[in-house]
Order: C-alpha cells, then structure tokens, then sequence
C-alpha cells in the first residue's frame, strides 16, 4: 500500500515548521505533509534570537521569517542599566504562517488533532489514518518524570498606541520591577513608532499562570512608562521549561524509537528557553539527513539531542544556583551580577557557546549569593539523576 506521504511532520509549530521549509527547499524528491491538531500553523508566538545564536548560512535562510530585526538592545537591573551592541530579531506566529502556507500549500492539514501516532502512521480525531515513511514528532513540550525544570511562565501583550511610545530598542529585561514569584521582568519589543509587544515574565518554581493578576501587572507598567491610551491587537501567554537537570537518556527512550524534535527532546536553551536556534539547527540536520526512516532519523536526533544536553551541562548547575542558592526575590541579582560580562562573553552565553574560560569568568567575583547556599547547591548536583 502506497503512502500517503515520505515525510509526516506532526505537529505544526516552529520545529516541525522550520523542517518542513527545508527539506521542501532542499529535498524536493520528499512527499511531504504537516498536521496540526490547530486551527493555523505557528499558534500564537514572538520567537526570538540574538545574532550570534545562529551561523551566516542560518541567518540567511532564516531570514524571510523575520519580522523585526535591532542593531543593539537594553537590560535593566536595580543596581545596573545597560546596551549591548548585539543584534537581535524576532520572528511572529503570523509571517512564519504566511511564508509556510504559501511554500507548502495543500501539503499542511490543519485542524487535525491527533490521537495515536506511531513511526510510520497517525491516527485523527476523525477517524483517518495516514500513513507515511517516517512521522517525526514535534508536539511541543510535555510533562516527564526523566525532566528537572524549572518554569518561565508570561503573558504578553501587544499594543498599537495612539502616540509614539518613545522605545528605540528592545529590553529584553527589565528587572526594575516588583520582584515576585521568583525572577520577575518585563520584556518589551518595538515593532513601530506606536506598535509594541510587552511581556510580564517570571523565573517560578511553579508553573500557575494567573492571568488576570498579569494583566493588572502590565497596565501599572504601560501606566509607569506613561506611553498612553492605545489599541490591545492581541496577546500571547506560556510556560517554558528551564532545565534544572534530568536523565537524557531515559527522556530519549521515553519517545519509543519516534523521530522527536524541539521541546520534547529538551532542544531549548537551558537558562533562557529559547527554542529558535534549536530549532533551525535540527531543520538543517534533518535536510541533510541520508536515511530518512524511522531508525535513521531516531539515531541521527537522539545522538543531537544527548550531544546538546551534555555541552549545556554548565547552563544547567547555573539555573540549579539561580533557583536554588537563595530567595525567590533575590534571584534577580544573579542575573544583574552577570550582566556586567562583556558584550562578547554575554553573547556567547545566550548562543550556548561558552568557552572555559567564558564559565571561570562568569563564576568569578563577590557572588550574589551566599557561598554556603552555593556549596550546598553543588554538592546537591553530583546526584545521579543529573548524568551530564
């Protein structure tokens, strides 16, 4: 029986998305088809990533997804205010639905949800199954037992205002604000003179999102910063896994010998949980992947994803001293302690590329935290479920 197609991404969000654009650019020769259990490709997102998270040759092909795009960006801390000369871009759930709709075409099925998937075939809602060479899993992040994580959890808001609202670059932290529920920031991005997207975020132990406490916090916000009456087009909310730790191999083993993509697969960066550049590095390698089946796939994806998990090891005792070494309304001054680091050390870090003497760097100087809470947070990461 013929299939119904070579390639069955399931799951239309950015993982999956991303590698449905390049093996239709690359591997023409591959029967393709994305099934979202959703309305639409890309859900409702602002995915980001700085300059430096992302090769020459991933800038450019990325690059049609990007909606907005800054030479430089801002932080604020109580005790520190600073630019870093370090691009940064933005790419939202529309043009990343867009760009796919119109390259894909009749190859995506939305509306779809499915509810048993297996190697080779899905099973939806309504009945159907279909069937293909290879399903690649890329439903997004799921809770598991093998996962110590904490959470950055957000609602974000975005605004057309009726006068310009005076923000030349993004902020992607302002910790000037009420420390609550652990790690708490603002997060802004300028799409226009009047148009703005504002995020309240927070680095929790738990994962309850109380979303009209939210709102209440960023209309005091708006009001502070005195930007003024506007239009609401829209708002977005999440929770992202920070890792804390965890068992690799029992995550990888969990999936059955299923092709696994993006969160899943702990393919997000450890400490800030973006997922972008993950993500166009996995679409790269599957495009380029020799033996599209099942076994090739899984093989070539599980030693990706236990390769990630051990280079980020060092990200992952840092969250385990952010969220460990002291007070939840403390935790901001071990991010102000770190950004003092030069722009370059700062943009290694959020590419997920430090060198040794990047992480001796980073551990060096009066600690914002005490040094017993610290030894005892280390000490407390040599356990065996932590096997990086």
């Amino acid at each position: 029986m013929t299939p119904d197609a070579d390639v069955i991404l399931l799951g239309g969000g950015l993982a999956n998305g991303l590698i449905a654009h390049r093996l239709a650019a690359r591997r023409p020769e591959l029967a393709l088809l994305v099934i979202e259990g959703g309305e639409a490709l890309g859900g409702n997102h602002t995915w980001s990533f700085h300059d430096g998270d992302l090769s020459p040759a991933e800038q450019d092909w990325i690059a049609p997804f990007v909606a907005a795009r800054w030479s430089d960006y801002d932080v604020r801390f109580p005790r520190r205010q600073r630019r870093f000369a370090t691009g940064y871009a933005s790419v939202s759930s529309e043009r990343f639905r867009e760009l796919l709709t119109r390259q894909l075409g009749t190859r995506v099925l939305t509306g779809a949800p499915a509810v048993e998937a297996t190697r080779n075939a899905v099973t939806l809602a309504d009945g159907r199954t279909l069937t293909a060479r290879v399903v690649i899993d890329g439903r997004g992040a799921r809770p598991s037992p093998h996962l110590d994580l904490g959470f950055q959890k957000f609602l974000g808001e975005e605004w057309e205002f009726d006068r310009p609202h005076g923000v030349r670059r993004p902020v992607i932290m302002d910790a000037t604000v009420p420390q609550r529920d652990g790690y708490r920031f603002v997060y802004v991005l300028p799409f226009s003179d009047t148009r703005l997207l504002v995020e309240d975020t927070y680095y929790a132990d738990g994962g309850d999102l109380d979303i009209a406490v939210l709102h209440g916090h960023l209309s005091d916000y708006r009001t502070r910063a005195g930007w003024g009456e506007g239009r609401l087009l829209r708002e977005e909310h999440g929770i992202l896994p920070i890792a804390l730790g965890g068992d690799i191999d029992a995550l990888i083993a969990s999936a059955g010998g299923m092709p696994t993509v993006g969160l899943a697969h702990a393919l997000f960066h450890p400490t800030t949980g973006y997922s972008l550049p993950d993500a166009v590095h996995v679409a790269d390698l599957v495009s380029r992947a020799p033996d599209v089946s099942p076994d090739g796939l899984s093989r070539l994806l599980d030693a990706h994803a236990r390769n990630i998990w051990a280079d980020r090891a060092y990200f992952r005792m840092l969250n385990r001293l952010l969220f460990q070494a002291g007070r939840p309304e403390d935790r901001y001054r071990i991010l102000e302690h770190f950004h003092r680091l030069p722009d370059d050390l700062v943009a290694r870090f959020y590419a997920a590329r430090l060198d040794f003497g990047d992480k001796l760097r980073i551990l060096a100087g009066r600690p914002p935290v005490s040094v017993f809470s610290a030894l005892r947070v280390l000490a407390a990461s040599r356990r065996p479920k932590e096997t990086a």
